[in-house]
């Protein structure tokens, strides 16, 4: 061997096998590294990404975007010169579910996501809806007047929001500690059994009689959030009217909802001065009709902001129906729940096309993902409640798993700053896009990939170009 090793071919031909196998030789951390192109320039664009595969989550790219280089590809082209509608922000429905999970989680680990959550500087979510009351993700159904059968109670005298001391309310305070500005809209899921014509907290109707009480009642809730220091920017008179088979819930006709409006929830505001903002429907997007009869009415059109909507049926073209009828009426969207079991590439591109791109660009001031948290049981929730709503956040103790719902928020919240307003850009289906000016001067474009390949695309705006692509079914914020 000593000799063989020895002789000068065989010590030739070994050595350039090794040098051979040395440079087809890879790791995990080499695999699809590409050597940077020296011939690509580079613009101050930043990228944040989210791939359906999930191999990337909210992942700020590590170099910045590419110039404009020229080529045949579609161009997004961004005017902000043509502004449309201004963002109140961008959130969950916080439930007493969700409130009472973190709640329950240790000093130290709900400071951390909720700072994750609520610090600009983070996640920036600054717009949250809560139940007035129970909703179905609350342990159990209730209201903040609650009474023995056949008792009544006209004067409220026995209001009181105990319950949302227990968890909700001091989560709040815990939120408006890192972000006094977040803006909070409240919505019952039913009137107190006591005022219902089938005296049960699942469906029947306000009894006219308690139409004047009711009003108050809203009063009194407001009045109490702000004794505790905290303000309720909106309400919304009821939370999806039409649909009275959830436990808690209350069915109410377009023309009732605009009679309580407006000889009673109106005037009962007025009367004590709050400014607290009155909106109506607060369902889907397949009856633009029922906000629009309700704004059709003088009286009652005088004491309402605008509509809020969801998309569990419908088209969310059919919400700029109601802003062009009506385009000093703001626009709201409130809800969409994540299904425990479906895919995360579906959430991704759907929720993104349609509600963070889709709502936007119908004139939506907000978008709100329904339910900011739950445990892997997916609890708690009523007799009779969503059994398979996945939280944004699924927390078992201090153990937190972000779930798409969360993504799907991040990328609007953290850089379209309540303030913002929607500008100018052209639509793709291929490439779903909306644009924003934020009050700093920044641009800030959010675009899917609407396809199952991936696409190259430019970005132009007046002060820089861009050429960039996204895989298939991945979403992207770009960052002037």
């Amino acid at each position: 061997m000593y000799i063989f090793m020895n002789h000068p071919f065989t010590f030739l031909l070994i050595a350039v096998l090794m040098v051979k196998c040395s440079s087809s030789e890879t790791t995990s951390d080499d695999v699809n590294v590409i050597p940077p192109d020296t011939n690509t320039s580079y613009s101050n664009v930043d990228l944040y990404v989210t791939k359906a595969d999930q191999s990337e989550l909210f992942q700020l790219q590590s170099t910045k975007v590419p110039a404009y280089s020229d080529n045949s590809n579609f161009s997004i082209d961004v005017d902000p010169e043509i502004t449309y509608q201004e963002m109140d922000g961008f959130g969950y429905s916080l439930t007493g579910g969700s409130a009472e999970h973190l709640h329950n989680m240790s000093d130290a680990a709900r400071t951390e996501i909720l700072d994750d959550l609520f610090n600009a500087n983070q996640t920036g979510v600054s717009y949250l809806r809560i139940s007035i009351g129970a909703s179905d993700l609350d342990a159990e159904a209730f209201s903040y007047n609650d009474l023995a059968d056949g008792e009544t109670d006209i004067n409220l005298t026995q209001f009181s929001i105990a319950k949302d001391q227990d968890h909700l309310i001091p989560i709040l305070k815990e939120i408006l500690a890192i972000n006094p500005d977040i803006k909070l809209m409240g919505s019952p899921w039913s009137a107190p059994t006591w005022m219902k014509t089938n005296g049960n907290s699942i469906g029947g109707s306000l009894k006219p009689e308690y139409y004047a009480v009711y009003a108050k009642y809203f009063v009194k809730y407001l009045q109490a959030y702000q004794a505790e220091g905290i303000t309720i920017d909106a309400i919304t008179v009821q939370n999806e009217p039409l649909h009275d088979g959830n436990n808690p819930s209350m069915y109410m006709e377009a023309l009732d909802q605009a009679e309580f409006v407006k000889h009673y929830l109106g005037p009962e505001f007025e009367a004590y001065n709050l400014e607290t903002k009155i909106v109506v429907w607060d369902h889907n997007a397949d009856n633009p009709s029922y906000p629009i009869t309700i704004f059709s009415d003088p009286e009652a059109n005088a004491y309402v902001d605008g509509s809020a909507f969801h998309l569990y049926n419908g088209s969310i073209e059919n919400l700029s129906t109601v802003h062009n009828a009506y385009p000093d009426k703001n626009l709201y969207f409130t809800e969409q729940w994540v299904g425990v079991n479906s895919d995360f590439d579906d959430n991704l591109l759907w929720h993104t096309r349609e509600l963070i791109i889709g709502a936007t660009r119908n004139w939506c001031k907000t978008v709100l993902e329904w339910n900011l948290a739950s445990d892997s049981n997916l609890e708690p929730h009523t007799d009779g409640g969503c059994t398979e709503c996945l939280g944004a956040l699924t927390i078992d103790g201090d153990t937190v798993k972000k779930n798409v719902a969360y993504y799907i928020i991040a990328h609007a919240s953290k850089f379209v700053r309540p303030g913002s307003v929607r500008i100018q850009s052209n639509y793709h289906t291929d490439l779903p896009n909306v644009a924003f000016k934020t009050p700093t001067g920044n641009v800030v474009v959010i675009v899917v990939n609407n396809t199952s390949v991936n696409k190259s695309f430019n970005i132009n705006t007046p002060t820089e170009s861009i050429s960039t692509a996204l895989d298939a079914g991945s979403v992207g914020t770009y960052i002037w």
